[in-house]
Parts: structure tokens; C-alpha cells; sequence
């Protein structure tokens, strides 16, 4: 079988000075496939965060036209990636083609709405304070705010999105948004994908004549905490598990200079069944509810791991339906061997935990996942067993019944930071426990009524973070416009003449964009601002 090499991505050039050899892996059988790459070495994580750092000065000052340019041209060349590409995607992760498509519009989609963003201009958050020379008893000087990009950030793909949290993901589109070059550290589970997606934003940055270290990508197990302890980096995106994105976290703030990062990690996205639409459509919900923890295998961040419902023969009712979806689903296969290893270990340690029955699937046993149905007594949760917090990602929920609405209550101020929660209610509902809203409102970074989690729009308004666990900085969003904020830092310039201020402070306006002017909204158009 021939053997096809991947070499480092650093500074528009490929590297493998490296001696380590990774392998990529057929997802559903596990035998190797026809790729392997090149662990990048000590030296070479260094040239990559060090070509990062040569093209900022350079990319940043692009005028962000230019850069949507960029953004474009990559969502162009990912559109164009074919049937052959879908293939080796769906080989690296068991995931289908409608999937992995599906995905491929999401991941272009996310270049054009920063590009979009780039062109409406708000990104600049610029605030205009003209200078009050006649105040009394002091004046004011001219102040004139606007943001920048951080500097080079490191990127972290993530294992269940291949594409859309990944090597040209969501993290990476921000960060490019925002002026800031990307070394992106590929996922050992699809190292192959990440080839690809790599040689289309190489391309789509030659096309666009952008600078040479705009993009760099690197393989490798290892490579990760050089990565970020490496000075020219700015800031961190990562996607994965509380233990990874902890570790990384520490690293970081433990530099000479510290630096943010930005990792979603666990969340078990509680959903609240209501005694209303219980009465009403129990069964329908059971059916929802059990098809969304099945999406993807169970291996989505918003996938449900927690029901909660208050004790009645409605909520008996719709357990009972519950355990039988589960019991009528097969066996899955996940995206790779240690997320297999990861699930088995998950239910193992529910299923030993006192008070937590399995009530519906089969025992785990081959290479595929068996969806499992647990429930739990209250007093674990209020008591706050952790095993009831942790994330287990794969095919599984867990049940638990409260007693009435102040145990419900006391359900939810019990935990941890999430980046969803769920109201399944009947209008009746939301008026009878209108207090648990702003309770969820404090755990979650969204809330969705009558919906379930699986499934993240990519637009302004979405929020895919929340309090830690779920996400290490909950003022950020992985997902939507708002994503670039990350990634910016505000600049003040003082009495600066308006000819060496950036366009984006100058009087004239002459990028039109919105900005605020002594305290008030200022419209788009060019010219001269109030007096």
C-alpha cells in the first residue's frame, strides 16, 4: 500500500525534520490507512509560531477588505473540496457523507460571515470622545478607541467536528478575522482531513496574495504545550476536554507573560421536562429528546446529558418511552479508539456509582458504542456527586426525578456552568416556573424552550459558551459573529493628529463604519463628525 506523507505547514512551506511518524487510522475498523505525517519537532513548532509572529505586523495593517478577500477565497476552496475529500473524512471518522457535506457549508459559511463582519465595520468597536478644550474645571484631551488583533494565536482542532472545529473551524476563522496569524495544531483523528483543509487555505492565500506565515499547522501528540508556552503566541482556542483545556489553561497563565485561553470543554446541557407538556405530548418528547442524544453518536457538546422532571405518572410515563427508543437503537461507531475508551469508562463509572441504575440499553462490549439510559437519585445531584456532572460523551443520558418544584429549584442552583440549558413547557408552564429562567440564565451561555440542543446556528446573535466547566472564559462565544471579540484587544490614541490615526478613528470616516462620537451613535456615511 503506498504510503502518502503530510508534512508540517510553516510559512507557506512544508516541513519534516522530524523523526516520530504518525499514522492515520480507519475510524469503523481501525486499520491503518494509506497517510502518515511528520510529528513536528521542537525547532519546527518554533519556525511556525515564529512565521505567525513575522506576518502579523503585516496582516493585521491589510485593510479588512482584504482580509474578507481571504476569508472568502478559503471558504471558496473548501466548497470545491470533492467527493474524494468527503471520503478520506468519512473514513478518518465514521461520520457519513451527508455529515460530513452538511458540515463542509457550515465550516464555508463561517469564512463568509466573518468576511461579512470584516465589512460591516462593528468589529473595530471605535468610540470617538472629541476633545473639550473649554471644560472647566479641567478639559478633555481627544480620545479615540478602536481594537486590534492580539497577536498570533494557537489553535486546537477538535475531534468530533473534523471541519467546522477544526483546521479552517470556527477558531481559526475568528482569529484570521481579527488580523491575527493561526499555527493550528492538528487532531491526531483526523490528520488526513486536516491535510486537505490546510492545502485549501494555503491556496486561497496565495490567491490572495496574503503573507506567507498568515497560516501554519503542525502535527503531533506532543506538540501541544510547546505550543503554547511559546512567547510569540497570543491566545489559545481549543475545543475538547476539561482535563485538556485545564491543562492548557495552566500553562498559560503560568508563562512569563500569560495569556487567555479560550476552551470549551464539558458540559452535560441539562434539559427541564415540564409537568404541562409532559401531560401534553410526553411521548413526542421522548422521541425528541431521545433522538438529539443520539445525533452524531451522542458526540456533540450540546448533546443532553441530564433530564430533569418532577415526579408524576406523566413523568414515569415519558421515562418508560425514553427507555424504549433507547432500547430499540444500535450499537454506534465513534469517531475514534479513545473516544470509545473514554465512553466505556464514562458508564462504567455510572453504573458503579450507588443511587444511578442503568434502566434501558445493552452492555457495552465490541468496537461500537451501546446507547445506555441511567437514572439517578436526587440526593446524588443535590449532595453533588460529581459523577453526575461529568460529561460522557457518546450515546447516553441520565434521568433524574425531583420530588416538586422547590427540589427543581434546588436541582438547578446545584450545577455546574453549562452551554445549554432546556425548557421543554406549555405556556401554562413558563407562567408556573417563570423563576427558573433567570436561574438557568446564570448557569448557561443559551437557553433554548421548546428545542433541543444538537444543532448550532452560525450567526450574530448564537452563543456556544457558558460558566466553567463548559467553556474556561464565559464572556466569549466558539460559535457566531461575536467569536472574533476573543481575539481583539482596544487601542486609545490620545491628541493624535488626525493624519496618523488609523482610517477607522479618522474625522472623515472614511471606512464608513458605525462608531460612537462623544456618547452617541454615529452613522456609517464619510464626512466630518459633529462639532
Amino acid at each position: 500500500m503506498t504510503q502518502i506523507t503530510g508534512h508540517n505547514f510553516i510559512g507557506g512551506q512544508r516541513s519534516a525534520a522530524g523523526t516520530v511518524q504518525l499514522h492515520s487510522v480507519d475510524a469503523t475498523t481501525g486499520e491503518a490507512l494509506p497517510y502518515q505525517f511528520i510529528q513536528a519537532t521542537e525547532q519546527e513548532v518554533d519556525a511556525a509560531a515564529m512565521a505567525a509572529s513575522a506576518a502579523y505586523p503585516l496582516f493585521r495593517s491589510l485593510a479588512a477588505a482584504r482580509r474578507a478577500e481571504f476569508l472568502e477565497a478559503i471558504a471558496e476552496e473548501i466548497d470545491a473540496l470533492g467527493d474524494d475529500f468527503v471520503a478520506i473524512v468519512c473514513r478518518e471518522t465514521a461520520l457519513p457523507a451527508g455529515r460530513i457535506q452538511g458540515e463542509r457549508g457550515r465550516t464555508s459559511g463561517q469564512m463568509r460571515l466573518f468576511a461579512n463582519v470584516l465589512r460591516r465595520g462593528d468589529f473595530y468597536g471605535a468610540r470617538i470622545d472629541q476633545a473639550l478644550p473649554e471644560r472647566k474645571p479641567l478639559p478633555r484631551v481627544d480620545l479615540r478607541q478602536y481594537r486590534i488583533g492580539v497577536g498570533p494565536v494557537a489553535v486546537f482542532g477538535a475531534s468530533n467536528f473534523p471541519l467546522a472545529f477544526s483546521t479552517a473551524g470556527g477558531d481559526t476563522a475568528a482569529a484570521l478575522a481579527a488580523g491575527c496569524p493561526v499555527v493550528f495544531k492538528a487532531h491526531s483523528g483526523h490528520m488526513a482531513t486536516a491535510e486537505q483543509v490546510a492545502l485549501a487555505i494555503q491556496r486561497a492565500g496565495e490567491r490572495t496574495s496574503m503573507p506567507a506565515g498568515v497560516f501554519n499547522m503542525i502535527y503531533g501528540a506532543g506538540v501541544g504545550a510547546t505550543l503554547v508556552k511559546h512567547p510569540a503566541i497570543q491566545a489559545v482556542g481549543f475545543t475538547g476536554s476539561l482535563s485538556g483545556g485545564r491543562a492548557l489553561c495552566d500553562m498559560a497563565a503560568a508563562r512569563p507573560q500569560p495569556i487567555p485561553v479560550f476552551a470549551e470543554m464539558s458540559s452535560i446541557n441539562p434539559v427541564l421536562v415540564l409537568p404541562d407538556a409532559l401531560s401534553e405530548r410526553g411521548q413526542q418528547i421522548a422521541q425528541e429528546l431521545g433522538a438529539s442524544v443520539m445525533l452524531g453518536a451522542g458526540q456533540f457538546c450540546t448533546s443532553p446529558g441530564l433530564v430533569l422532571g418532577i415526579r408524576s405518572p406523566a413523568f414515569s410515563d415519558f421515562v418508560e418511552a425514553l427507555g424504549q427508543f433507547f432500547n430499540a437503537q444500535p450499537a454506534q461507531t465513534l469517531l475514534n479508539a479513545g473516544g470509545l475508551r473514554s465512553y466505556a469508562q464514562g458508564i462504567s463509572r455510572l453504573a458503579a456509582q450507588p443511587g444511578i441504575r442503568l434502566i434501558a440499553g445493552q452492555p457495552q462490549q465490541g468496537r461500537q458504542a451501546s446507547p445506555q439510559l441511567f437514572q439517578a437519585d436526587i440526593r446524588l445531584l443535590l449532595d453533588g456527586a460529581e459523577v453526575l456532572q461529568e460529561e460522557v460523551f457518546g450515546p447516553t443520558t441520565l434521568v433524574v426525578e425531583v420530588a416538586d418544584k422547590a427540589q427543581l429549584i434546588q436541582a438547578v442552583h446545584s450545577l455546574h456552568g453549562q452551554l445549554t440549558a432546556t425548557l421543554i413547557a406549555q405556556p401554562a408552564d413558563l407562567h408556573a416556573f417563570a423563576e427558573v429562567v433567570p436561574l438557568l440564565e446564570h448557569k448557561a451561555g443559551r437557553l433554548l424552550l421548546n428545542g433541543y440542543p444538537t444543532g448550532v446556528e452560525v450567526c450574530d446573535a448564537m452563543v456556544h459558551g457558558g460558566p466553567y466547566p463548559a467553556t474556561s472564559d464565559a464572556r466569549g462565544t466558539s460559535v457566531g459573529s461575536l467569536a472574533i471579540d476573543r481575539f481583539l484587544r482596544p487601542v486609545c490614541f490620545q491628541n493624535y493628529p488626525d493624519s496618523l490615526l488609523p482610517d477607522a478613528l479618522k474625522d472623515a470616516n472614511p471606512l464608513g463604519i458605525p462608531r460612537l462620537v462623544n456618547g452617541l451613535p454615529c452613522e456609517r456615511t464619510s464626512g466630518s463628525m459633529p462639532g
